[in-house]
C-alpha cells in the first residue's frame, strides 16, 4: 500500500534532498558546454504537448550536466533575490522564488521518476553523486540569512500586503519552510546541520538502491515445475521466463515484492516452498551481505534524531508531525493505540480459525506460521463463502479495468475523458500515454506504467512529470506506476482483486494532480500534508465495486460474460473477512515507524541490535504475533527511511477521512456528476492552497468521524 512517491517542499526546491557543500561545482570547458547545449534536451523547454519530457531524446549522460547547470542557474537567481537592494515585496521575493530553478525542476522531475521506474547502473551512480549536491543546494537556499530576512519581513506584515488568501498562505508556508530548515540557527549550528543533511542524503540514496538490489538478489529459484503446484500456467510461464532472463534455463524464479507477504503464498501448495519464500522476504536487508541496510538505518535514525534536537524538537517524530494534520506525537500514538489492539485481537481469532482448518484438513497437522496465513485464508474463504479469489481474475483484464472501469468512472463522476496518444515518446515500451479532457477541454496528460521489472522499485505510486500552475501557465503531466507481473507475450494481463483496487487508488492520486487549479506551483496537485495525501485516493477505491462501474468492466476476458452476481455477493459478504490480518500488519508497520523515530538519541540501537529493538517495540505495543508480521520490516521499510518517516500512520489517518467521505457519497447518491463536481471543486482542485482539514470540512460539511472506519473494519 505504499502508493505515492511524495515530496512536500517548495516548488523552487522541488525534489531536492537535504544538506551539504557550499556551492555546486561546474567544470565544463566552453567547447564542451557548447556541445552539451546542442545535444542536451533539458537545456531547452520541451516542445511536446504540455511540456512533457523528451523521452525520445533523453540519454543517461544528459542528467548530470543538466542537474549541475540547473543548480548553478537557480543559485544565481536566488542570490539576486536575496541581495536585491529594493525592499522585500511579495513579487520580488516570494513569487521570484516560485519562478526560479526551472531547468533544475524539469530535470529533477524526470531524473527522480526514471530512477524509480527504469533505473540502471549509470543512473544509480549519478544518483549517488548528486544526492549530497542537491542537499547542499537546498541548504544554500534555506540557510541564507539575507533571503530569510526578506521572507520574515513579509511574513510579519503578510496581512497588510493586500494579498489574496492563496498568496498569504504562500508567505506563511515559505516562512515555515525556512524556519524548519534551520534558518534561525547560529552559524555553528548551521554548519553541523549541513553536515547532517548531506550525510542523510547519501544514506537515503544508498538505502533505496540497496533495497532494490536486495529484492532482485533475494529472488527464489525453484528447480521443478511440480514445486509450483497451485500457481496458474501463466504464472509458471512467467517464472520460467524470469529464470531464463537470469541464465537459469530449465528453472523457475519468483521475484519478491517489497512487502513482507508475497502474492504466490496465496496459492502455492508446497509448504516448504512457501516457507522459503517468506523467510527470504523477511530476511531482506539483514543477511549480512553487501546489501544489508541495518547499519544505514541506524545511522539515519541517529542523524534524524540529532537534527531534530538541533532544531529544538524532542524527537524526529515531533519534528515531522508538527507539519502534518495530526500535529503531535500524542495524536498519532492515540489513534494507533486505539486501533492496533482491536485489530490484533481480531487477527488472533482469525488465526484460531485457520489453525482449526489445518487440524481438520491436514493428515499431519502443524502450527500455523506466517507463510501459511494467505494459503489457508483462501481455503477458509472458499469454505465459508464458497469463494476462491483466483476465480475472479479472468474477469479483471488490465485494459478493461483501466478503460472500462477507471476511465468509465471518471467520465460519469467528473466528465473526464481520455484519448490515447501512442505517438508521444515514453521511457519504456510498457508505458501508455493518454490526453485528459474535462468536459471536452484538454487539461493534461496521464501516463500508465503497469508492469513490474527489475529496474523498477517496488509498490505503486503516482508522480508528476509537470505540475499545474497558473503562475507558470503549466498544465499537469502525471503518471501512475504499478508492479503487476507481466504475462508471457500474447497472454492477457489478469489482475487480482488487490491489483484492481490499487489501480483505482492510484488513479485517485492522478486526478488530484490533473484537477489542480492553483496559482503557485508550491501548492500544485498532491502538495498537501503527507497524512492527507492518501485520503482522496482511498476514496476512489469505493468505485471498484460500484454496480454501474463494475458491470462495465468486470467481464470474462474470453467469453465477454459479466462476472456472476453470485460471485460478487460472496466478495461483498467476505469484505470484513481477514480484516484483523490486513489492518494489523499495516498498523504494526506504522507503530514501528513512529516508535523508532520517537527514540531518544541515546536509545537508538546499533546495527547489530536493530532487529531486537524492532521486536521490543512490537511486544510493548501488543502487536508481537509471529503469524502476522508487520507489512514491512525495518531493513526494507522504504516509507520509514524515505519521505514517509514518522508518517506511515498516514494511511490509517487518511482512512478515517476516506470512510467518512464514502459514507457521504453513498448518502448522496454515489456515482453522480454533481457529487464529483463537489469533490473536485471543494477539494481536488485546491491542492495545498487551503489548510487540509478545512478542505475536508468544505467537502464534507463537518469534522471527520472515526466511526465509519471502525464499522468498515469490523472493529466497532
Amino acid at each position: 500500500m505504499h502508493r505515492l512517491n511524495f515530496v512536500l517542499i517548495p516548488a523552487f526546491l522541488l525534489l531536492v534532498a537535504c544538506g551539504g557543500d557550499k556551492t555546486p561545482e561546474t567544470a565544463m570547458t566552453s567547447t564542451e558546454t557548447a556541445t552539451a547545449d546542442a545535444d542536451n534536451p533539458f537545456f531547452t523547454e520541451s516542445t511536446l504537448p504540455y511540456g512533457m519530457p523528451r523521452f525520445d531524446l533523453i540519454e543517461d549522460e544528459h542528467f548530470a550536466p543538466a542537474l549541475e547547470r540547473g543548480m548553478a542557474e537557480q543559485m544565481t537567481e536566488i542570490l539576486a533575490i536575496a541581495e536585491n537592494p529594493e525592499p522585500a515585496t511579495f513579487e520580488n521575493t516570494i513569487v521570484a522564488m516560485e519562478r526560479s530553478g526551472q531547468l533544475l525542476i524539469r530535470t529533477q522531475r524526470v531524473f527522480f521518476n526514471i530512477t524509480s521506474t527504469d533505473t540502471n547502473d549509470t543512473l544509480q551512480a549519478v544518483q549517488k553523486e548528486m544526492s549530497p549536491k542537491f542537499s547542499a543546494h537546498y541548504d544554500n537556499i534555506l540557510l541564507n540569512d539575507e533571503l530569510f530576512a526578506r521572507v520574515a519581513t513579509l511574513h510579519e506584515n503578510r496581512n497588510d500586503l493586500g494579498l489574496d488568501a492563496e498568496s498569504v498562505r504562500l508567505v506563511e508556508r515559505y516562512y515555515l519552510d525556512f524556519k524548519r530548515a534551520g534558518a534561525q540557527l547560529s552559524a555553528e549550528e548551521k554548519l553541523r546541520l549541513r553536515e547532517i543533511n548531506s550525510r542523510l542524503a547519501e544514506l537515503g540514496t544508498e538505502f533505496s538502491q540497496n533495497v532494490l538490489d536486495e529484492v532482485n538478489d533475494s529472488a527464489v529459484v525453484i528447480d521443478t515445475r511440480e514445486e509450483l503446484a497451485g500457481l496458474t500456467d501463466a504464472e509458471i510461464e512467467a517464472a520460467a521466463a524470469e529464470a531464463a532472463s537470469r541464465d537459469l534455463d530449465g528453472k523457475y524464479v519468483l521475484v519478491l515484492k517489497n512487502t513482507t507477504q508475497q502474492p504466490p503464498l496465496t496459492s502455492l501448495e508446497n509448504r516448504a516452498l512457501r516457507q522459503r519464500i517468506q523467510e527470504a522476504s523477511m530476511a531482506r536487508g539483514s543477511r549480512g551481505n553487501e546489501y544489508d541496510t541495518r547499519g544505514i538505518v541506524a545511522d539515519i535514525l541517529r542523524l534524524r534524531s540529532e537534527r531534530a534536537t538541533l532544531l529544538g524538537y524532542e524527537t524526529h517524530a515531533a519534528f515531522a508531525l508538527e507539519d502534518q494534520t495530526a500535529k503531535t506525537v500524542d495524536a498519532v500514538n492515540n489513534i494507533l493505540g486505539q486501533m492496533a489492539p482491536r485489530a490484533y485481537a481480531n487477527a488472533r481469532k482469525e488465526a484460531a480459525d485457520l489453525q482449526a482448518l489445518i487440524d481438520e484438513t491436514e493428515e499431519e497437522p502443524f502450527e500455523l506460521a506466517s507463510w501459511d496465513w494467505l494459503y489457508y485464508t483462501e481455503k477458509l474463504r472458499k469454505q465459508r463463502y464458497d469463494l476462491d479469489t483466483s476465480q475472479l481474475k479472468p474477469y479483471f483484464e488490465l485494459n478493461r479495468v483501466l478503460e472500462d472501469g477507471v476511465f468509465f468512472m471518471a467520465e460519469h463522476l467528473y466528465g473526464l475523458t481520455f484519448e490515447e496518444r501512442p505517438e508521444l515518446p515514453v521511457y519504456n515500451d510498457d508505458v501508455r500515454v493518454f490526453e485528459a479532457f474535462l468536459d471536452g477541454k484538454a487539461i493534461g496528460l496521464f501516463f500508465f506504467d503497469p508492469y513490474a521489472r527489475a529496474s523498477k522499485r517496488g509498490g505503486a505510486w503516482m508522480n508528476a512529470y509537470v505540475s499545474q500552475s497558473n503562475l507558470l501557465e503549466s498544465r499537469p503531466v502525471v503518471g501512475n506506476h504499478l508492479n503487476i507481473v507481466k504475462p508471457p507475450a500474447g497472454e492477457p494481463t489478469l489482475m487480482t482483486l488487490d491489483e484492481v483496487e490499487t489501480t483505482f487508488h492510484e488513479f485517485g492520486h492522478a486526478v488530484h494532480g490533473l484537477f489542480s487549479d492553483v496559482t503557485y506551483p508550491r501548492f500544485s496537485g498532491t502538495s498537501v500534508p503527507r497524512d492527507f495525501v492518501e485520503y482522496p485516493s482511498q476514496v476512489h477505491e469505493m468505485w471498484q465495486f460500484w454496480p454501474e462501474v463494475l458491470a462495465n468492466y468486470a467481464v470474462h476476458y474470453e467469453t465477454g460474460e459479466p462476472i456472476p452476481q453470485e460471485m460478487l455477493n460472496k466478495v461483498i459478504a467476505a469484505e470484513q473477512f481477514n480484516q484483523g490480518f490486513d489492518t494489523g500488519e499495516q498498523l504494526a508497520a506504522a507503530i514501528l515507524d513512529t516508535q523508532l523515530h520517537q527514540l531518544p538519541l541515546d536509545d537508538i540501537p546499533p546495527a547489530e541490535a536493530l532487529m531486537e529493538t524492532q521486536a521490543k517495540i512490537l511486544k510493548d505495543a501488543g502487536v508481537e504475533f509471529a503469524a502476522v508480521p508487520p507489512r514491512y520490516s525495518t531493513p526494507y521499510f522504504s516509507h520509514s527511511m524515505g519521505g514517509y518517516s514518522s508518517g506511515y500512520y498516514s494511511y490509517t489517518w487518511s482512512e478515517v477521512l476516506d470512510a467518512d467521505s464514502v459514507k457521504w457519497f453513498r448518502e448522496n447518491g454515489g456515482l453522480k456528476r454533481e457529487n464529483g463536481d463537489h469533490f473536485r471543486k471543494t477539494l481536488l482542485s485546491k491542492g495545498g492552497s487551503v489548510d487540509a482539514m478545512q478542505l475536508f470540512r468544505d467537502f464534507r460539511g463537518a469534522d471527520p468521524s472515526v466511526e465509519p472506519l471502525l464499522e468498515r473494519l469490523g472493529l466497532n
